[in-house]
């Protein structure tokens, strides 16, 4: 399984990013898909996940400002980011748990300055 995130640079406070992440396999029907982050010096957190009953689930530092959609045909899942602040600043991860492997992609940095 591969997850090939895009999207990410550098933006000012305030503005919107979207990033998007293309998987190998079929992104209906996973245990969880969705985005996690990890900023310098600190542990990688939950952004935004779908459950496997389609549900999201988001991270408390992005609720309301951050949302998480997909499209199951084109096997893509993203992160709309609006409102973005520096602590927002992090190597965005894309993840899916098919069940019986937690896969991860390789990043894609997001950088906003103040």
């Amino acid at each position: 399984v591969q997850l090939q995130a895009s999207g990410g640079g550098l933006v000012q406070a305030g503005r919107s990013l979207r990033l998007r992440c293309v998987a190998s396999v079929s992104t209906f029907g996973n245990r969880a898909l969705g985005w996690y982050r990890q900023a310098p010096g600190r542990q990688r957190e939950l952004v935004a996940i779908f459950r496997s009953d389609g549900s999201a689930r988001y991270g408390d530092s992005v609720k309301g400002r951050f949302t998480i959609s997909r499209d199951n045909g084109k096997n893509e899942v993203y992160l709309q980011m609006y409102s973005l602040k520096s602590e927002d600043t992090a190597v965005y991860y894309c993840y899916l748990d098919d069940g019986l492997h937690n896969y991860w992609g390789q990043g894609t940095l997001v950088t906003v300055s103040s």
